[in-house]
């Protein structure tokens, strides 16, 4: 269950990836694209953030301390299920070790998306405007 299409631009961003350096990097790329980035530094805090605000789309890291991204992400799909009014945000999972078991698992933990790391803002448009 897809959201509608959006306009990359100004899309409010929910980033939740531990590594500062990534942080950074991901913070100029998305905005360069002009997308508005709230930024999380690990699941659990991620799915603090989404409870007190909406978000178009959220940015997962998958392996982080305290929280990692499939039981974040897992938390988040609850959230949307007790309260419909919400809607439904997309989650791309990020990831720089990607296995063929990868995809399907992160499917399974409610994720829509799989993109490597380093981020490819290229792949991150494509996927936005692939949202109908």
């Amino acid at each position: 269950m897809i959201p509608e299409k959006k306009n990359r631009e100004n899309l409010k961003v929910l980033l939740v990836e531990d590594n500062l350096l990534n942080q950074k990097l991901l913070n100029i790329n998305l905005s360069k694209l002009k997308c508005t980035v709230t930024t999380a530094n690990n699941g659990l805090e991620g799915v603090e953030i989404f409870k007190k605000h909406t978000f178009d789309v959220i940015i997962m890291d998958l392996m982080m301390p305290v929280m990692d991204g499939y039981e974040s992400s897992r938390e988040i799909r609850k959230i949307e299920n007790e309260e419909k009014s919400r809607g439904y945000t997309p989650i791309i999972a990020f990831t720089a070790n990607t296995f063929n078991n990868d995809f399907q698992k992160c499917m399974d933990n409610g994720m829509d998306y799989l993109m490597e790391k380093p981020f490819n803002s290229y792949k991150f448009v494509e996927i936005i405007e692939s949202f109908d």
